[in-house]
């Protein structure tokens, strides 16, 4: 990739008090963070910084098509790497673009600093030209949000927004910043502590809760093992499986915890919820013991709570108590971050562990019966075979990203997450337009690795300008365009749930995806059957730089499993013929 590479720097010459401006201390902070690379967009309120970027041997920044491009590119670098992401934007209209994307990183709790310029400190409140409250506007949707007032805290400001960021439940907070403040003198002082009165990122974990847990998961005669995001974000993921395994407990991974425990092992059911497994979801309704480890019982996963875990006692280890007994009932509560949570667990058991073989067999053969499944055809390209091709081709060791929507099921499906940090979606709020940008960001992150982004045809067009960015620093992401020529999600509702009652969602007037890409300077192939299909992919996987491949699929094809929104997991329709 041109232009973004590792920088090498001086951190004695960073850390001189000179007396610099705002726009200098707010760059040598960054440095001095550690972040690689900002993703941003200028403005009128963000010149100065901008000015500052210029003739910055140290400092990467990578020029996004639109604000909301460059907040997901942030999102994407930093759910793949487990770093903190950082992105830039203006004022007024180019803070308000960074809306969505703040959300999306909330809702999955995704370490972001939010860097804002804002107007003068004289004019706040004026209504001035490109004026906005961003902080008023972002407080629901940030961890915590900073207004710099003074050039003499902007330092500190910027520390502590860090150090929130990227502790306890991690998640995006804002610095806004005036013109005026990132234009001011001041002398240079990194504090090298963040200090936050009141503020207890990762609270002391109870022992007897420990052991209450302990002594339930030896006593169950069917335990299961709910692993969501949480153990991704803890990089429990080696304790995880080293408790299934010791005490032969089946685990199912939510959508945002796809990675977390390998998809190969014998022990994993797949995906629980509403286009999850038969297997996970029967575990779900069988197990006496439901062990929670880092999910937050998303609707999707319970659906109807009165049927969720019906036989079950639950236990929950969250790095947020607020989560803990908000949606269902919790029998024991553990406090804490997931890999010392599960370190204290582990180091408590002893050998010769229960083997459960009758409940572990059970759903084995689940697993064997009602396989996920489809009906191939050597005429029409089905979405579920492009999935496997992508994972074989791969052997599963791609970062892939998704869009939102029918695609972004089947990947979870069909596509084997071996490794942790391998699947990038937008979970909580399901950000159409996310899967592309984020797809730039984990490139960026991760230069040695295959990046896929797997796209609709509806979301492809919310972000497609950002394939400009591909072509100019030729960032090797290959594109997947699934492509049905509808709202696949949105029909597959309106035919399931809502009987057909509304019409048809027609995106004839989609663009020509190879041409677009083209225009941009992206090579690019279109597949429409199992054959072109193999041969496209495996032009676009061996081309050393940015591709994309339109795959013309069955518009007919639906998401199966399915358990219907209002229904029991015991509804699930089970389809796939």
């Amino acid at each position: 990739m041109d232009h973004i590479q590792p920088r090498k720097f001086s951190r004695d010459r960073l850390l001189k008090p000179d007396r610099i401006t705002g726009s200098e201390i707010l760059l040598r902070t960054l440095l001095l963070e550690g972040v690689e690379c900002v993703f941003g967009y200028p403005g009128g309120a963000v010149l100065y910084i901008y000015d500052a970027m210029h003739g910055n041997p140290d400092f990467n920044h990578l020029l996004a098509r639109h604000e909301q491009g460059a907040i997901h590119a942030a999102d994407g670098y930093a759910r793949s790497t487990g770093k903190i992401g950082v992105c830039l934007a203006t004022s007024g209209p180019g803070a308000t673009n960074l809306v969505t994307g703040i959300a999306t990183a909330y809702m999955d709790s995704v370490p972001l600093v939010v860097i804002t310029g804002n107007v003068a400190t004289t004019l706040i409140g004026t209504d001035s030209f490109q004026e906005a409250d961003i902080v008023g506007i972002t407080q629901p949707i940030t961890k915590h949000s900073f207004f710099v007032r003074r050039v003499e805290d902007l330092a500190k400001t910027l520390r502590e927004a860090f150090y929130i960021a990227g502790t306890g439940r991690r998640g995006p907070v804002l610095v806004d910043i005036p013109k005026d403040v990132s234009a001011e003198m001041a002398t240079f002082a990194f504090p090298e502590l963040a200090r936050i009165p009141g503020y207890e990122p990762s609270p002391p974990i109870d022992m007897e809760s420990i052991r209450l847990l302990k002594d339930a998961l030896l006593k169950a005669e069917r335990p299961l093992i709910l692993a969501g995001n949480g153990v991704i974000q803890s990089d429990a993921s080696s304790e995880l499986m080293e408790l299934a395994e010791r005490l032969s407990i089946p685990v199912t991974t939510t959508l945002l915890g796809l990675g977390g425990f390998p998809s190969a092992h014998p022990l994993w059911l797949g995906m629980p919820g509403m286009h999850g497994t038969y297997a996970a979801n029967q575990a779900i309704l069988q197990c006496d013991f439901l062990l929670s480890v880092g999910a937050r019982f998303d609707d999707r996963v319970t659906m109807r709570l009165d049927g969720f875990a019906p036989r079950a006692r639950i236990a929950h280890i969250d790095i947020d108590e607020a989560e803990i007994g908000k949606l269902v009932d919790t029998a024991i509560s553990v406090v804490g971050d997931a890999k010392q949570a599960l370190g204290h667990l582990l180091s408590r058991l002893e050998t010769g562990m229960p083997i459960r073989e009758n409940w572990n067999g059970s759903l084995a053969g689940m697993k064997l019966s009602h396989p996920l499944r489809y009906s191939a055809s050597d005429e029409k390209l089905k979405p579920q075979f492009v999935m496997e091709l992508l994972d074989e081709t791969t052997k599963g060791d791609a970062i892939v990203t998704t869009d939102v929507g029918q695609h972004q099921m089947w990947a979870a499906q069909f596509y084997g997450f071996r490794n942790p940090r391998s699947l990038i979606t937008s979970g909580g709020l399901g950000t159409m337009g996310f899967g592309f940008p984020s797809a730039i960001g984990a490139q960026v992150g991760n230069p040695g690795r295959i990046v896929i982004s797997v796209n609709g045809d509806g979301g492809m067009q919310m972000c497609a300008q950002e394939l400009a960015i591909c072509s100019i620093h030729r960032i090797p992401v290959k594109v997947v365009v699934i492509n049905n020529g509808t709202l696949g999600m949105i029909k597959q509702w309106q035919e399931l749930v809502y009987d057909g009652r509304y019409s048809h969602i027609d995106l004839s007037g989609s663009p020509d995806f190879v041409k677009l890409a083209e225009a941009y300077g992206i090579r690019a192939w279109r597949a429409g059957n199992p054959s072109e299909a193999r041969s496209a992919w495996s032009e676009a996987l061996l081309h050393d730089g940015p591709a994309l491949v339109d795959f013309v699929v069955d518009e007919n094809e639906l998401v199966y499993p399915m358990v219907p929104q209002g229904k029991a997991l015991s509804d699930m329709i089970l389809g796939g013929d």
